[in-house]
């Protein structure tokens, strides 16, 4: 993950944004009567899609042509579904179940939350608090609510095990080929290739380590944004705002130094010489390399998630909430495109990481960021990071980390909200 829950941000980032406090509040619709009802529209949106990615991104395996999406009004809302899927390249298993998350810094909504497995096929991990409620068809829902829950989604199982090595029937016909990087045995690992997209590292590292281009965050967004373009034009804005909230998830993810940058704070140098040792049979401090980096990203986001949290909990508008809620700096990136997200987001991500790791270094206790015997994954839930920070840290080293995580969010904010406008200005009818 690369914000522990994007819907914290995004409700901040949205909230005062005049587009969401203008927008009509949507009925809520099942995915299936939007299929039903746009099945010819998608045959051919879908074809255009496909060749998009086919001409503009660095790396991407073709859809096998088995798999394309074609309209047959005698399929059942199951099976019109199931071929959306397979055509989309996610898991086949998402259930894409009507619901919201609320603001954790509004009352509880009445009732009961559904089963963690109606929504999330990752299972349920010790202190996480994922709270999803039902949603009726028919019913009205505020747009930001549908928009801010969905930017969570891709994270609840969507790009898991589509590899052909992964433990899965469906990654063996999605033509992605093997998993490039990470293990692929776990499950949540075979994610990552989808959320994190290294595209500015040093031409040495990409003639090194080619796997580092096998990413497709850029897909992702692209894919989804397009749909929700066709969702708004079609006239189903409750999937025009849920299709755009998951198109924002892989950008705000490229917002994140640590899946923006193969490795924040190392030179190509240092990289391709630890590598080099590592084939030469001397793997420690690759091996290092690689708990660090697993440790410092997990720091970053058990401190933003929990920061955030803390804040909702005294109902604190601090320096974290400000940043996310400026629009001050929106207008100073270019025009909203096709090319945004890579040239922008994570071109900006990539010359942030060195300082981001700098600062956790001068203000997290070492055990966390500078300890290769310590594996921080399996404890991230149990430790009150934020209070050790607090507790150990100089004022102005725990300052330094401060205000390097809000200029992060800031970033977060402004690029959400510059390709939601690119969304909604494309699509009139919304």
């Amino acid at each position: 993950m690369a914000w522990g829950d994007h819907r914290f941000p995004s409700y901040l980032a949205f909230e005062r944004m005049p587009e969401i406090v203008q927008a009509a509040a949507v009925k809520v619709e099942p995915l299936s009567t939007f299929l039903r009802a746009e099945e010819t529209a998608l045959q051919k949106h879908m074809a255009d899609e496909e060749a998009w990615s086919v001409a503009n991104l660095d790396w991407y395996p073709p859809l096998p042509p088995a798999l394309a999406f074609r309209a047959n009004p005698s399929h059942g809302d199951a099976a019109r579904k199931l071929a959306f899927l397979m055509a989309l390249r996610i898991a086949p298993n998402a259930p894409l179940s009507l619901y919201f998350q609320p603001d954790i810094r509004k009352p509880r909504p009445p009732g009961q939350p559904l089963p963690h497995g109606s929504v999330n096929t990752l299972p349920l991990s010790a202190g996480v608090a994922f709270s999803y409620f039902p949603l009726n068809p028919g019913q009205m829902i505020d747009a930001l609510s549908v928009l801010a829950t969905a930017t969570e989604e891709p994270d609840t199982g969507l790009d898991i095990n589509l590899w052909s090595d992964s433990r899965s029937e469906w990654g063996k016909a999605l033509g992605f080929g093997p998993q490039p990087f990470g293990n692929p045995s776990l499950a949540f690992s075979s994610q990552a290739p989808f959320h994190m997209g290294f595209y500015h590292e040093s031409p040495l590292i990409y003639m090194a380590a080619d796997f580092t281009r096998h990413t497709l965050p850029l897909h992702r967004q692209h894919q989804f944004t397009k749909l929700s373009m066709l969702a708004f034009r079609t006239g189903h804005p409750y999937w025009g705002w849920r299709f755009a909230g998951m198109a924002l998830h892989y950008l705000q993810d490229l917002t994140q130094p640590f899946h923006a940058s193969l490795s924040p704070g190392n030179s190509a140098i240092e990289l391709i010489g630890i590598n080099t040792l590592a084939m030469l049979g001397l793997s420690k401090w690759k091996d290092d390399m690689v708990i660090l980096l697993s440790n410092r990203h997990l720091a970053l986001e058990h401190y933003q998630t929990a920061w955030l949290r803390r804040n909702a909990s005294l109902q604190l508008d601090g320096e974290l909430e400000v940043a996310l809620h400026s629009m001050a700096r929106d207008s100073s990136y270019p025009a909203w495109s096709d090319a945004y997200v890579r040239d922008v987001v994570s071109a900006q991500a990539a010359t942030r990481g060195a300082a981001l790791v700098r600062a956790m270094l001068d203000s997290v206790p070492a055990t966390y960021v500078n300890d290769p015997q310590f594996d921080f994954g399996p404890k991230a839930d149990a430790i009150a990071l934020n209070d050790e920070v607090e507790k150990t840290a100089s004022a102005a080293s725990r300052q330094g980390l401060e205000a390097t995580v809000t200029e992060l969010l800031g970033d977060f904010g402004a690029h959400s909200r510059n390709a939601l406008r690119g969304i909604l200005r494309s699509t009139p009818q919304h």
